[in-house]
């Protein structure tokens, strides 16, 4: 029942090629020893300077291939400037907890001061690449080739639409999408010699991207639109923004300019997606073909959709094209009558449920076909009354008769000729402003490209999407180079080369190394350590075999609560249940004595907070009596997954203090596959109350033992893009037990909605600092940070109002331990597949340890891709890090090492995992806090909190109680043990 994978992002593996250069040769695992610098490696820089008219649909990547081009020589990298000397101060420990004030939070400096100093940018890369290897893989990447040429010139214009009259009530107006893409279309058409639409890409809101230059000033733009088909004339106001010179962008590329001319890069964006913006349907980032393969018919109404994102990237060989398959179900264009068949059984005669008919449409666009026009409607609900009661009141639009009072069946007859045959069904509310428009079903239309959320399609829907999503890598690669070909994608049409620019429509070829795995250390019986080589293809190792735990945790005092006990089907088998998991854990060096206390319950419970507070605080309050102490853990048997379960996690972590197991009721009686599943659980178990499952032989690369090293890692939780009042969760989570490194503390805070940066970064890391210094009597002189979650145009953000407050928080306590920063980013669409059988795994991905830090990496600052894990499903998705600051003065060889060995400490499972494991902790804490949220806000009532919270909480608790930290607040026995595993 606990978080099997990785929530919210897809966790593939995946790698990235790292080709031979300059002399460099992939051979066996070893390295000549380099003296550990003694000075940073940092840099500071003075901040920079300041769609389409319709086509009729094609068949989906058909269309034909756009020339090839030869890709320029890939340039060669600058070298760092020397780094001033900041030698690392070590203190001694005492009043050391004492110096660490934590309760108030570390202000940041304010951007007027941050931006008048001189800003802390991404460091260069400190040499040519690694060279580590035990094999060579070849590799294609998806990333295309881009040729401009520097000397042209892209002009931006910004544009403003508005009415020519505006609203009788003055407030501003927001023209749709739709009717801006009319309003640029028309101007077109009626000036095609002054504004040629082959000449210039829409970015559908604000900005026009010219290879020409433009006309400037107003514009009248009339046509037909709304009801009585009346004219309609829109003001097209259009202004020169910028002159962007591609000259800057080749600079770039080559070295010779440091600051990313971002606002090329976006312009040429915008050109690339013109054509598909024109062609296809725009659903967030993604393109999908207007007409959908036939074969992906999902039923109900629904179909699946092959589409693709893609976007432009810098790279070391120039400028990269990347593109990549995205699938996503979308309600198909159906009269809205036969989608209600489809999707619910919908019967015109007989159906009377029409709660469901308004849940399945309420929100929707739709067209209308009684009349002509282009307008899109969303629908607001049903009429209360059947089309034939409807009735409303009609005002004579030159006022020469008095309002009268008309049939909605006898309106439509008589202003558009159409008799009505649904009469007997509900229409349609189509009104907005609270200004009703009832239109009959049988004339409305759904709108394509209207996604249908996955968690809501049955198990198999649900799965033959899934299986669509995870493509084999060879029909992934074939499905790529399909769409990037076609007519209707990026490079189709004349658009982008009359922007100047080509795309060799071939993938980038690469060379990836493939890294050395660890050996780790398990236990056996009798306290003896072993030695475990790990599975050749997979990087997996096992459990069996008399193979334990490093350090098994004794456990004298638990307790199970059966929440199954009141169920007809799926009761736990109690006995047989404690008697197999107490001969697993044993077996893997767990004593286990037999439960203080067996708790039936019902899962009726967990829709009710009160009662599940009050069950638990019981539970625990008897076993205390019984076991002469306090539960060490508390196994909780669910019958079946339940919304509930947030309530349990927030009230066991924050009120009551005990650490939860959860586990289905089938699963736990499961004959088959029960051993692995008990294993599974024993390795959650062992971790969260302290244990230690399994360990690296050797120490983590570039460190000495008495180095005192912590491991951070970072991220934030947003909510989901429909709520707009919810707070951001921020967690901070660090190893506190050098050299195994594998045992992590973790805080996590509410934040401002949607806000990325970590509003109180420099105070969650004094926090675990506190830790560290609490378990060990000494502060760590070695300080990695991982940061999950931000984009590249977020690095100066993390840069310069994350890490400086953090600096400027240590430096006030005279504590000066180094510290690197590097970006662990899954949310790229970089993908890798093997040329050929011997490059890859029997699954068709790139093996475990796969590195690529040639090629298709930044020209000049430090970065690789990384795939840590075998890729058993799907096509692999490399993990891409990239150091913005380091004061350990890393060699590309020894960051990649230290990465991949530590992907081997992830707790839950024996394998490598494909993100480095305090940023996937990060993530699961971030994820743990948003149940936390979602616990105080619906399932809150005055009696279940304490009394120092109670003045802030009611039935149903206003958005900004969520906000108070309280409620995200540890219970104290567990703020330092691993609860979120």
């Amino acid at each position: 029942m606990e978080r099997e994978g990785y929530r919210g992002r897809g966790r593939g593996r995946g790698g990235r090629d790292g080709g031979s250069r300059g002399g460099r040769t992939g051979g066996g695992d070893f390295r000549h020893h380099q003296p550990r610098p003694q000075q940073p490696h940092w840099r500071r820089s003075a901040p920079s300077p300041g769609h389409g008219s319709p086509s009729p649909p094609v068949r989906p990547w058909s269309g034909p291939m756009s020339p090839a081009v030869r890709a320029p020589s890939p340039q060669p990298r600058p070298q760092p400037p020397p780094d001033p000397s900041a030698s690392p101060v070590v203190r001694p420990v005492v009043a050391e907890i004492q110096k660490l004030k934590i309760s108030e939070p570390v202000a940041s400096s304010s951007s007027s001061s941050s931006h008048n100093a001189a800003r802390y940018t991404p460091i260069k890369r400190p040499d040519g690449g690694g060279t580590l290897a035990i094999r060579t893989v070849n590799i294609f990447v998806n990333h295309f080739p881009v040729n401009f040429t520097p000397e042209s010139t892209i002009r931006h214009y910004d544009i403003d639409v508005k009415p020519d009259i505006g609203p009788s009530h003055g407030r501003p107006v927001k023209l749709s999408k739709t009717v801006l893409a009319i309003v640029r279309n028309k101007l077109c058409e009626v000036y095609p010699d002054q504004f040629p639409l082959s000449m210039t890409a829409y970015d559908g809101e604000k900005n026009i991207f010219s290879a020409i230059e433009l006309p400037t000033g107003k514009f009248n733009v009339e046509f037909p639109e709304g009801e009585d088909m009346k004219y309609r004339t829109y003001v097209f106001t259009i202004k020169l923004v910028n002159e962007l010179k591609l000259c800057k962008l080749k600079e770039y590329l080559t070295g010779s300019l440091f600051s990313i001319p971002r606002d090329i890069l976006q312009g040429m964006d915008v050109v690339m997606k013109e054509n598909p913006s024109r062609r296809m349907i725009s659903v967030g980032r993604s393109f999908h073909p207007v007409e959908p393969f036939p074969d992906d018919d999902l039923g109900y109404g629904l179909t699946a959709s092959r589409g693709f994102q893609h976007g432009l990237k810098a790279t070391s060989q120039g400028l990269a094209l990347c593109l990549d398959y995205s699938v996503l179900a979308f309600r198909k264009r159906l009269p809205v009558i036969d989608f209600l068949q489809e999707h619910i059984n919908f019967d015109v005669n007989g159906f009377r449920d029409w709660r469901k008919v308004e849940n399945a449409l309420k929100g929707l666009k739709v067209t209308v076909i009684h009349r002509q026009t282009k307008q899109k409607y969303s629908v607001a609900g049903l009429t209360r009354e059947t089309t034939r009661r409807l009735s409303f009141t009609l005002a004579d639009a030159e006022g020469r008769d008095p309002p009268r009072e008309v049939r909605l069946v006898d309106y439509f007859r008589e202003k558009y000729g159409k008799d009505i045959m649904y009469k007997d069904i509900p229409c349609l509310d189509l009104g907005r402003n609270n200004r009703k428009n009832h239109v009959p079903m049988e004339f409305c239309v759904l709108v394509e490209g209207q996604i249908y959320p996955k968690e809501y399609l049955d198990r198999d829907t649900g799965l033959f999407l899934k299986n669509m999503s995870l493509a084999k890598p060879v029909d992934r690669q074939s499905m790529i180079s399909r769409m990037v070909r076609s007519g209707i994608g990026p490079c189709g049409g004349e658009i982008t080369r009359n922007f100047g620019i080509d795309v060799n429509t071939n993938m980038t070829n690469v060379v990836g190394r493939v890294l050395r795995p660890p050996e780790l250390k398990l236990g056996a019986h009798g306290g003896k350590a072993l030695r475990i080589t790990v599975d050749g293809e997979k990087c997996h190792w096992s459990l069996v075999g008399g193979r334990a735990f490093v350090e098994g945790k004794r456990i004298d005092r638990w307790a199970v609560v059966d929440f199954s006990a009141s169920e007809r089907y799926d009761r736990l088998y109690q006995d047989q249940f404690i008697d197999k998991i107490m001969a697993r854990c044993k077996t893997l060096g767990m004593d286990m004595q037999w439960p203080v206390l067996c708790e039936p319950a019902s899962m009726r419970l967990f829709s009710n907070v009160g009662g599940l507070q009050e069950l638990l605080e019981d539970v625990t309050s008897r076993a205390y009596k019984i076991g002469k102490g306090h539960l060490q853990i508390l196994i909780c048997v669910m019958s079946r997954k339940d919304p509930g379960y947030k309530y349990l996690k927030w009230i066991s972590e924050t009120k009551v203090g005990v650490v939860t197991q959860c586990c289905l009721s089938t699963n736990a009686n499961k004959g088959k596959g029960l051993d692995q599943y008990l294993a599974n659980l024993a390795l959650k178990i062992n971790v969260k109350l302290g244990g230690s499952n399994a360990e690296l032989i050797d120490r983590l690369p570039y460190f000495k033992v008495e180095d005192h090293v912590m491991f951070v890692g970072a991220d934030v939780n947003h909510p989901g893009a429909s709520n707009k009042t919810s707070p951001s969760i921020a967690a901070v989570v660090a190893t506190v037990n050098w050299p195994a490194a594998n045992r992590y503390v973790a805080r996590v805070r509410p934040q401002d909605h949607r806000t990325e940066k970590i509003l109180n970064f420099a105070g969650m890391c004094l926090e675990v600092v506190k830790s560290y210094v609490q378990l060990n009597k000494v502060r760590p002189q070695e300080i990695i940070v991982f940061r999950d979650g931000v984009s590249e145009g977020q690095f100066d953000m993390v840069l310069n109002e994350e890490l400086v407050p953090l600096k400027m928080a240590f430096r006030s306590m005279d504590y000066h331990p180094r510290i690197t920063l590097i970006v662990a980013q899954k949310r790229h669409q970089t993908r890798l597949f093997p040329k050929g059988r011997m490059d890859g795994t029997s699954s068709g991905n790139v093996p475990p340890g796969t590195v690529v830090d040639t090629n298709i990496v930044h020209p000049f600052e430090f970065d690789f891709y990384l795939c840590s894990h075998y890729g058993s499903l799907g096509t692999s998705k490399p993990t891409h890090y990239h150091v913005l600051w380091d004061e350990h003065g890393f060699t590309s060889d020894q960051l990649q090492k230290l990465i991949y060995n530590m992907c081997f400490t992830f707790a839950r499972c024996t394998k490598p995992v494909s993100l480095v494991p305090p940023v996937y902790y990060a993530d699961l804490v971030a994820y743990r806090g948003r149940l936390y949220h979602e616990a105080v806000m619906e399932g809150q009532s005055p009696a279940s909190v304490s009394s120092s919270s109670s003045s802030l909480t009611s039935t149903s608790l206003s958005s900004d109680a969520s906000f108070d930290e309280r409620f995200y607040k540890l219970h104290t026995d567990l703020e330092n043990i691993m609860y979120f595993v």
